[in-house]
């Protein structure tokens, strides 16, 4: 059996299992979430089966971006939320549970029971620019180091 196959998304795509879907176009599927932490909580995946974003192509991944834009706007007119929560997970430890690639589009009301899952503080400039040099010199660009 291939990814592919055993893939709740892909058989989504396929037709195979149903889902609310809300809008779909050669490259991509947009429906809402069955297990919505939000009312109109909305999945954008890509048609092409791809893990995670070290398996999607760039232009599928802007795609799938595309149609996130564009349901980004049709939830905002149906809900007129306070705010929208978009997240992409990756791999078990980015908290990623379906392995095929998707874009959560949550919308969100000031009052609503969701909470930020980590408490940022400022970052020390020199790790960001030790963070920096690491970073490029992985790209070959010695000249921005």
């Amino acid at each position: 059996m291939t990814s592919e196959t055993a893939c709740e998304f892909c058989a989504i795509v396929t037709g195979r299992l149903h889902a609310e879907i809300l809008f779909e176009d050669e490259s991509t599927v947009a429906f809402l979430d069955n297990t919505a932490v939000m009312e109109g909580h909305t999945l954008v995946i890509p048609k092409v089966h791809a893990t995670d974003i070290w398996a999607i192509s760039e232009d599928d991944a802007a795609a799938v971006m595309r149609t996130a834009h564009r349901m980004a706007a049709l939830l905002d007119g149906v809900f007129t939320p306070d705010g929208m929560t978009l997240f992409q997970a990756n791999r078990p430890a980015g908290w990623q549970d379906v392995f095929h690639l998707h874009v959560h589009l949550v919308p969100r009301r000031e009052s609503d029971h969701l909470h930020r899952p980590w408490h940022a503080e400022r970052a020390h400039p020199a790790a960001l620019s030790r963070t920096r040099r690491r970073v490029l010199r992985q790209t070959g660009d010695d000249a921005r180091v």
